[in-house]
């Protein structure tokens, strides 16, 4: 019993002795040290058996970033789940001339397109976007990120002071001249109704209109700032009239008032670059975009006329407007008169994160972040299956929540628009409703006085209504009246 306890012990004893040994020889490896020198910055899954891929990604927040000499971020964490759908392990090391890729004076690729190319790494996870000449020396996989080409700015940099016709701004002009034009039916409508109906104007001959058409304006208006205003309706049809005017009234003014606060409260009105074109029209602030990106190069092979105006004026102030990475961009919008042209999705990320900076609403260019890999690489089809998966489950949509959260108030996507005239047409119809129904009211009105007053005077009911409708409307009196004056000048 005592012998094999001693050899137990001795042989825990000679184990810890040789494990410690090799975690020292470990530390002391100088490829280890050399792999730590050469960029290495995170190792992940090193079990025996599995495939090890070299990655090379750049820092550009929220993509790829250090955080106490541990790297995480949106890619960080797409490369942790693609490591564990398909069952290898990598080491991830940042680009060393932190550049995403571009092709040199030289010919020669730079960036984490160039170290592929030199098969310093095996693949580029990182905010890479997919253009025809990168594609051309490496294979992408399909786009786990889609995005376009932006403008970044900062609001008081492009913020202008208030129309003195501002007001009129929760209104389009189409829905304006719509108004005016309801607004002066309604009150001809009431004018005409007044002057038909025999239960607001009894006797023509005897009795004052109070419903003149004058009168008719002035009650409508009254209408449209809530207020009481004479002559007062006594008539069915016309108080079915101005009942749908005061309902129409009460709904435009609720619209107005909330479309008018919506305007205040998001600012989006005070955008006077709303495009490209705005921006090149402008001599206020200056623009540019990443030094070698695939955006400059864009601008570059566009034939679009904006777009080449664009280029020329990055291309002449190259060492002025041209920025060497994401964050400067930021920087320099923040700090000055400058605008930043880049990736739409890295924009929404510093509007989100600064709430003083904002995206014009315009995006152009659109395409795609991919994974990239060299030409002949049998992991392109497995990454793309792969990108696929995560996207139908959900899983890239999660990422893009987690790593795109904004403690903003208005986020730069939430934009006002004038309300047009579509959008209140059920209460130009309800309006257009009530006139016909009042209209109607009045000719049923006049019809039943014409009926009884045809039998009185044994005349047909038709003369009768054709009399007393000419009467109303002062035909007959004033055919009479011209003729008199033409009478008395011909004497």
């Amino acid at each position: 019993m005592d012998k094999g306890l001693h050899f137990m012990f001795c042989v825990i004893t000679t184990m810890l002795l040789l494990r410690e040994s090799s975690q020292t020889g470990e530390k002391n490896d100088p490829k280890m040290l050399a792999a730590s020198k050469s960029g290495f910055c995170s190792l992940q899954g090193r079990e025996e058996g599995l495939p090890t891929l070299i990655v090379t990604t750049i820092l550009e927040d929220p993509y790829v970033m250090l955080r106490s000499a541990e790297l995480e971020g949106y890619c960080i964490d797409l490369l942790k789940a693609l490591a564990a759908m398909l069952h290898f392990s990598y080491k991830v090391k940042v680009v060393g001339d932190g550049q995403y890729g571009a092709v040199s004076p030289n010919g020669n690729w730079t960036g984490m397109i160039g170290e592929i190319l030199r098969q310093e790494a095996d693949i580029a996870v990182a905010p890479l976007t997919v253009t025809s000449a990168r594609e051309e020396v490496v294979s992408f996989t399909t786009p786990f990120l889609q995005t376009g080409i932006g403008i970044l700015l900062r609001k008081d940099t492009v913020s202008q002071e208030m129309s003195f016709f501002h007001f009129l701004a929760p209104f389009s002009k189409e829905t304006w001249t719509g108004l005016l034009f309801a607004y002066v039916l309604t009150c001809f409508c009431l004018f005409l109704v007044a002057r038909l109906s025999p239960c607001e104007w009894n006797e023509p001959k005897n009795e004052e209109n109070h419903f003149t058409f004058l009168n008719s304006l002035w009650f409508g208006a009254g209408a449209l700032a809530l207020q009481g205003v004479t002559p007062r309706p006594k008539a069915l049809s016309v108080r079915v009239i101005a009942a749908v005017w005061w309902l129409f009234t009460i709904a435009l003014l609720a619209a107005y008032i909330a479309n008018f606060t919506a305007l205040l409260s998001s600012g989006s009105e005070q955008l006077p670059i709303q495009t490209f074109e705005d921006l090149v029209k402008q001599r206020k602030l200056e623009f540019g975009t990443l030094d070698g990106s695939s955006t400059f190069y864009f601008f570059k092979n566009s034939k679009n006329p904006i777009h080449q105006m664009i280029y020329e004026y990055m291309d002449k102030r190259r060492d002025h407007v041209l920025v060497k990475t994401y964050q400067e961009a930021v920087q320099r919008v923040m700090e000055s008169n400058y605008a930043f042209i880049g990736e739409s999705i890295s924009q929404d990320l510093a509007a989100a994160r600064h709430c003083n900076l904002i995206r014009a609403p315009e995006v152009i260019g659109a395409r795609g972040f991919g994974i990239a890999t060299t030409k002949a690489s049998l992991w392109t089809k497995k990454l793309s299956i792969a990108v696929l998966k995560l996207r139908e489950s959900g899983d890239l949509d999660y990422l893009r929540n987690k790593w795109w959260e904004t403690s903003c108030l208005h986020k730069s996507r939430d934009r006002w628009s004038p309300l047009q005239p579509q959008a209140l047409g059920g209460l130009f119809l309800t309006l257009a409703i009530g006139l016909a129904l009042g209209v109607i009211a009045a000719v049923v009105e006049l019809s039943n006085k014409s009926r009884h007053a045809a039998g009185h005077v044994k005349k047909s009911c038709c003369s009768v209504f054709t009399e007393e409708m000419c009467t109303r409307l002062r035909i007959k009196e004033n055919t009479r009246q011209s003729q008199e004056t033409s009478g008395r000048a011909n004497a």
